[in-house]
């Protein structure tokens, strides 16, 4: 029987290996989950498809901006299709990813939150609330809510589980699990006020969050091989400038000013729906991801990096698509006027003036991926104990996960390194570099001096292999032949774009095969 081209749903797409490599391969497309089509009918009614395309197209600057170009199978489960007529908005086919959760709801309570000059309108009729609710001190001493008719919906004030929540500088709080007993922790002194106001989701913002998550996740890990926001810096020096720190004022206040805050504090008025990852408090002077020794403040060029590849799995976007001199600028502001301690008024402690970064390591070529490499790396794992806080399967379930805060005070979850989203990057050189440096601020420490380099290499690509053949967006495996895995863990096999995509042994599921 024919079929129209329109429903197969083949598609190209990146997968990481056993091996740790990524390589484009044929495979097919998904079709939406029942909350993801919930999300959908939402989308639809909201008239989002008024302002926002999904196709992007092969023009000059599209696949710089964008990704890949589009293909036919991943639109195959689209009735009626979303391509859209304007770009009022940005492209949205492939959003998914690229922002947390916790960032998109904010950006559906108030976009003006994370984008100034947005004219995205408020989508606050998705959320439940918001209800104001005073605050109480409970038997124990903790700072709770006090119990009415709204916060008795929201939450269990007879659970034994708590559930801990940071309210902004406004008094908003976003509950992101109803029926946990509440417990407002401020380490920081975020929020000194009487009243918070609480909001949680709906079912339908919840649709509405994997509905968008869900765009463009059909072409798999492509973002970890996405050239214009692979960049790689080390012994940078951007000289201090008044001038370039005046204009990074300016954009810190359009792009940074929403989590970080005005202060740099890392309570801007959308951090409290950063229920997972709190933006970084630049007054503490700690950054995490760096090429300097531990306990050294990063380079410049370590800044560079990561405002322009973003951290992956949090709300810290990629900023690539902005101008050098924009970047360049923005860091001079952090580092000269935001990392600074200002507890004494009259001598504040300027970090990166009193403290300059110690010289950079240098990271030599990895050795090329093996069987042998990956299974010498696992020997390491145990050796260095990482299951104790990565689970035995890496899904960051281990035996002390739950008892871990980072150095201002805030719970953190060791990283499920199954999921594949690494946010100090995607290759075998950043994991290499954050087994060395460690986390600045995290209980993620330095095995710089504990382990060999041959060992740091072997256990950066077991980390990688970790999330061999899995879906970025679920993390369960993808049905992949043994065949053709083994083809694909080839390292002869070049396989670096779509066009070069490796064809599958069996042709199951691509030809004769269509949704619907």
């Amino acid at each position: 029987m024919l079929e129209p081209e329109s429903r197969q749903i083949k598609v190209t797409k990146v997968v990481r290996t056993d091996l740790g490599e990524l390589k484009w391969m044929e495979h097919e497309a998904t079709d939406y989950s029942e909350s993801e089509l919930l999300g959908r009918q939402v989308y639809i009614r909201e008239g989002c498809w008024y302002c926002h395309s999904q196709y992007v197209r092969p023009v000059t600057g599209e696949t710089r901006r964008w990704g890949p170009v589009t293909q036919a199978g991943e639109y195959a489960f689209d009735r009626p299709h979303l391509f859209s007529t304007r770009r009022i908005g940005p492209d949205l086919s492939r959003v998914g990813l690229k922002y947390s959760d916790e960032w998109h709801l904010a950006h559906f309570w108030d976009p003006r939150m994370l984008i100034p000059d947005s004219i995205m309108p408020r989508f606050a009729k998705l959320f439940k609330g918001p209800y104001n609710v005073n605050i109480v001190e409970d038997s124990d001493g903790n700072r709770t809510l006090d119990k009415d008719t709204n916060s008795g919906g929201v939450f269990n004030f007879s659970s034994e589980e708590k559930i801990l929540i940071t309210p902004n500088e406004d008094g908003l709080v976003f509950v992101v699990e109803e029926g946990k007993y509440p417990v407002i922790h401020t380490p920081n002194e975020e929020f000194t006020g009487s009243s918070v106001s609480v909001i949680s989701q709906s079912e339908e913002l919840r649709g509405l969050v994997d509905y968008v998550q869900k765009l463009g996740t059909n072409r798999g890990k492509w973002r970890d091989r996405f050239e214009p926001q692979l960049v790689e810096a080390s012994m940078v020096s951007i000289p201090k400038s008044e001038e370039w720190i005046e204009y990074g004022k300016e954009v810190y206040a359009r792009r940074c000013e929403g989590c970080h805050g005005i202060t740099g504090n890392g309570n801007g008025p959308a951090a409290t729906f950063m229920y997972k990852f709190r933006p970084r408090n630049f007054n503490e002077g700690v950054f995490k991801f760096r090429l300097t020794p531990s306990g050294s403040l990063p380079q410049d060029g370590d800044l560079y990096r990561t405002v322009t590849r973003g951290i992956r799995g949090s709300s810290m976007p990629s900023w690539h698509m902005l101008p050098d001199k924009v970047r360049i600028a923005v860091i001079q502001y952090i580092k000269y006027e935001l990392a600074v301690d200002r507890s004494d008024p009259e001598s504040p402690y300027r970090y990166f003036v009193e403290e300059p970064a110690e010289a950079p390591m240098y990271i030599g070529m990895a050795p090329e991926p093996s069987e042998d490499i990956v299974k010498h790396g696992k020997e390491v794992w145990q050796q260095a104990k990482c299951w104790e806080c990565h689970g035995n399967s890496g899904k960051g379930d281990g035996d002390k996960s739950r008892e871990l805060e980072d150095d201002f005070g805030y719970p953190i979850l060791p990283a499920d390194l199954t999921a594949g989203l690494f946010k100090s990057g995607p290759s075998v050189k950043d994991i290499y570099r954050t087994v060395t440096t460690g986390l600045s601020g995290t209980p993620m420490p330095s095995y710089g001096d504990s382990l060999t380099e041959e060992d740091r290499w072997a256990l950066a690509y077991f980390v990688l292999s970790l999330s061999a053949f899995t879906d970025p967006l679920t993390g369960g495996a993808l049905s992949i032949s043994q065949e053709d895995r083994s083809a694909l863990n080839n390292i002869e096999l070049i396989a670096n774009t779509s066009e070069k995509a490796y064809k599958r042994k069996s042709s199951r599921g691509l030809v004769g095969e269509y949704a619907g």
